[in-house]
């Protein structure tokens, strides 16, 4: 996936929030211990269950701060949500983590 400068520049823009870093660390290493589990399997289509309550309770900020910080991942293509009945499920998009990582090197 090639990813043009302005959009590695909103990517970069919406990592540079500690909260938001944070929240995205979160999900990730969510993902990467649920992959783990299934012995290779990808298994983060779920990604954090009832994220808002889980990232609320780590970074200790309200619901909508969270909120607020999800859209602006959202925003910049680093994760999709999308809820589920009552619960709402978040993962990271690993397209994008590639080709930052293809950026980087």
């Amino acid at each position: 996936m090639v990813i043009e400068q302005s959009n590695l520049a909103n990517i970069f823009k919406a990592l540079a929030n500690e909260q938001r870093l944070k929240l995205f660390i979160l999900i990730y290493k969510n993902c990467k211990d649920r992959e783990k589990q299934t012995d290779g399997a990808l298994s983060c289509e779920k990604g954090i269950r009832k994220a808002f309550t889980m990232a609320c309770e780590h970074l200790n900020v309200s619901r909508s701060t969270v909120s607020h910080h999800l859209k602006e991942l959202q925003n910049a293509g680093l994760v999709t949500c999308k809820r589920e009945g009552q619960s709402f499920y978040c993962e990271v998009n690993k397209e994008a983590v590639k080709a930052i990582q293809d950026f980087l090197i």
